[in-house]
This record gives C-alpha cells, sequence and structure tokens, in this order.
C-alpha cells in the first residue's frame, strides 16, 4: 500500500509517525481544559469532541460518543462502528476533501499539547511470550539446562498487574520502596529498589467483552489496537517476593503507555506470522493467518541533562505468542473480558545483546554494564534518566509510527512510614 496524500502537510512527509495511512487514536487536554478525543494527523491532532460536537461528524445511532474524552465508549461499538468511522475520518482528511478550510478550526498542534490516557484501563494483564527474552532470565537464574520452565512452550505464561498505576507517556515514574534481600543477608530490609529497570513491551487494547472462551480468530477481532508499553520493573524487589507466586509489588509501580492507540486496521499491511514452534501447541491456540506485525523497535537512555543513547533494537516480530493466542488464553477458564482491557506482550528481545529489550538482559543483571554515548555507565535505571520507547512499521514512502513511550525516574520518597 502507497502513501496516501493529505491536505494537512506534515502527514505527507516519510519521517512523520502518522500519515493518513494510520490515524491513531488520542485524548488530549483542550484548550477549555477539558479532556478531548483526538485523531493524530501529521503534526496535528483532530479535535473529535469538538468535530462531534458541531455535528461534523457522528456515529449512527449514538450520540456524544466523544462528549467524556477518551475511547472506551466507542470501543464498545464494535468492529463494524470502528470501520465506518475511520473510512469518515479518512474523507475528512483527503488531499482532495472539498473543504479543508472549514476544518482547520478543529486542528490543534502536537507540540505543547498535554495528551491524556486514551482509554480507561478495566484490568492489566502482562505476559511473558519472548522466546529470546525467557531463554536469557532463565539462564541467569536457574543455567541454560533449564532457563525455560517446563510449561512455557505450551502457554502463554502471564501475571495480573494493576490498572490503577498504568500512565500516559510523558508522566514521571518514582522509585519505589520495597523488601528487599541480598543473597549474603538472613532477613530482608525495606528500602528504596536498587535494581530499577524497564521492560520494552507491546500493549493491545481489548475493544470487545468476553462471556466465555474465543478462539484465536474471535480474539484477533476483539483487540481495537496496539500501544507502546513500557513494564517498569524493580528487579530487587521481585527477586525476593516472586517464591512461589510471582510478580506482585515489583511490577506495580508504574506502567508506561504511548498516548496514540494504533489501530488494528492501520497495521493489516505488516503482519507475519510467529516462528516456527518447537513444539506443536494444542489446538485452542492454533492462528488462522499471520498474528504479528512487523514493528522495528527501539529503547533510548537519557541521563538527567544529557543527550540520549539508543541501547536497544528489535522488532515485534520475534515474539513466541502473539497478542490474539494470549486474549484466546486468558478467556479459556471462562474469564470475562472487559471492554478497555490491556495486554502487555511481555519483553521483548532479539537474539543479539543490542535486542534485548530489558536492562536485566543487557546487563546480564548488572554484571556487565553498558557504557553510553555519555561515557557513563549503567546497570541499571538511575535517578533522572529518561527513558523513550520507539516504534514504526515501515511501509512503502510512508511509516506507522506510535509516537514516543517515554518517563523519567525520579528519586525514592524520603522513608514513607518514619513518624
Amino acid at each position: 500500500m502507497p502513501l496516501m496524500t493529505s491536505w494537512v502537510d506534515s502527514a505527507n512527509t516519510p519521517e512523520t509517525d502518522f500519515p493518513l495511512n494510520n490515524l491513531p487514536y488520542g485524548a488530549f487536554v483542550s484548550d477549555s481544559g477539558e479532556q478531548h478525543c483526538g485523531v493524530a494527523i501529521g503534526d496535528m491532532i483532530l479535535d473529535v469532541t469538538a468535530l462531534e460536537a458541531d455535528g461534523v461528524i457522528a456515529v449512527p445511532d449514538e450520540e456524544e460518543v466523544f462528549f467524556f474524552g477518551d475511547w472506551t465508549e466507542f470501543m464498545a461499538l464494535g468492529p463494524a462502528v470502528w470501520a465506518g468511522f475511520r473510512a469518515a475520518v479518512t474523507e475528512l482528511l483527503r488531499e482532495d476533501y472539498e473543504d479543508p478550510q472549514g476544518l482547520v478550526r478543529y486542528m490543534v498542534p502536537q507540540v505543547g499539547t498535554q495528551m491524556c490516557l486514551p482509554f480507561t484501563v478495566a484490568e492489566y494483564t502482562d505476559f511473558y511470550a519472548s522466546f529470546n527474552h525467557a531463554s536469557n532470565v532463565g539462564t541467569m537464574f536457574r543455567g541454560p539446562e533449564n532457563a525455560l520452565p517446563a510449561n512455557w512452550l505450551s502457554v502463554p505464561i502471564g501475571y495480573n498487574g494493576r490498572a490503577s498505576s498504568v500512565q500516559v507517556s510523558g508522566t514521571d515514574v518514582r522509585r519505589p520502596w520495597g523488601q528487599l534481600k541480598s543473597p549474603d543477608a538472613e532477613l530482608p530490609v525495606f528500602a528504596p529498589c536498587k535494581r530499577f529497570d524497564i521492560e520494552l513491551e507491546m500493549g493491545a487494547i481489548v475493544g470487545q467483552p468476553s462471556t466465555g472462551p474465543v478462539t484465536v480468530a474471535e480474539a484477533d477481532e476483539m483487540i481495537f489496537g496496539y500501544v507502546l508499553l513500557n513494564d517498569w520493573s524493580a528487579r530487587d524487589i521481585q527477586a525476593w517476593e516472586y517464591m512461589p507466586l510471582g510478580p506482585f509489588q515489583s511490577k506495580a509501580t508504574a506502567t508506561t503507555l504511548s498516548p496514540w492507540i494504533i489501530p488494528k486496521a492501520a497495521l493489516e499491511p505488516f503482519r507475519c506470522p510467529t516462528p516456527e514452534r518447537k513444539r506443536p501447541l494444542l489446538d485452542y491456540l492454533t492462528e488462522p493467518g499471520p498474528m504479528l506485525y512487523d514493528i522495528a523497535l527501539e529503547v533510548g537512555l537519557a541521563p538527567e541533562g544529557a543527550p540520549e543513547t539508543v541501547i536497544s533494537r528489535t522488532n515485534y516480530n520475534t515474539m513466541y505468542y502473539s497478542s490474539a493466542q494470549q486474549l484466546a488464553h486468558h478467556t479459556t477458564s471462562g474469564c470475562p473480558m472487559n471492554v478497555g482491557d490491556l495486554l502487555g506482550s511481555g519483553t521483548i528481545s532479539g537474539t543479539e545483546k543490542d535486542q534485548r529489550g530489558a536492562l536485566l538482559e543487557i546487563t546480564w543483571g548488572g554484571q556487565d554494564p553498558i557504557t553510553l554515548d555519555t561515557g557513563e555507565t549503567r546497570a541499571f535505571v538511575e535517578d533522572g534518566d529518561t527513558l523513550t520507547l520507539r516504534g514504526h512499521a515501515l511501509g512503502d514512502g510512508f511509516r506507522i509510527g506510535f509516537g514516543d513511550c517515554t518517563a523519567k525516574v525520579l528519586p525514592a520518597l524520603e522513608d514513607p512510614y518514619k513518624r
């Protein structure tokens, strides 16, 4: 598919994340101070809430779908409405639209505009679905002969996280406190995390509910779109608490999302298959077609007041399980899925050191620190560091980008229990 041209000039450059082919959905603070729904086009935002209020655009048989300023209510209307709305917005923004001047007043510059979470996060589940990541982490802690748990090649492993701490890009993250126990200590201490980390992930947003088990094909239809996701992780807290059940407070500090939901329709040209299976999956996880996407990803780390160093480059196409498989598995127990549920892909890592999606892997548990372009070294994230995830799919003369997923790490609070 070639570049679709728009009357918004900035949408027609190969460098933009947001050509007419993309049209991602976000939420922003308008001049009135209210939260509005918007669609990114080039370096601008089309104010959908204002368009609806003025009767320029409408969802058939619905009133004020965008009044509350996020996309949750719209998602609940289903794939047919999603497709119709996308087609209508595409027509408004095409190069040959008859009255572009009539839409100029609904355009807001992206620069300087405060973004908000684009949907209400109902619940959050994070997975552990990269073969390379699971192999590296398992080798680090259990040795290469026991790197993967016995069930890993058969089942998408996940845990339920905290929807309440999901936040939009640009929101600072505070270093957490928790129980830490060094290997040579008899008992733990309560202290700030010393091994704070990132996880480069994709997030799938569930746009349709379920009341019972669904197939992989049905799960794929339920997915509204995708975001970049940073699942911040306190590795030293995790090491002490995960026995026997798994992550809890070590993953509850924050989960940062990129501000734009990339519609599944925009990613259709970039579908690709999951890798060859190392052993057969059970029938209910069978994929009807390609379920991954060719999305180039990178992680940048910038110390406070210093330029950024890109510390990892990888691709979403390396994942062992797709989001549709993860969603289908999630429903097998009869667990209802809700509009606005968020599924984290799990850390995305390639086969090489510079393709790993977490500092835990890149520095091999802190034993092999990396050197930044500034000459500083890092084993884990330090106070003042800003971490940025980026991603895009590359088309014929255009790119489908996600916008930055970024956050700065602030120092831990003074002892919160000191009286």
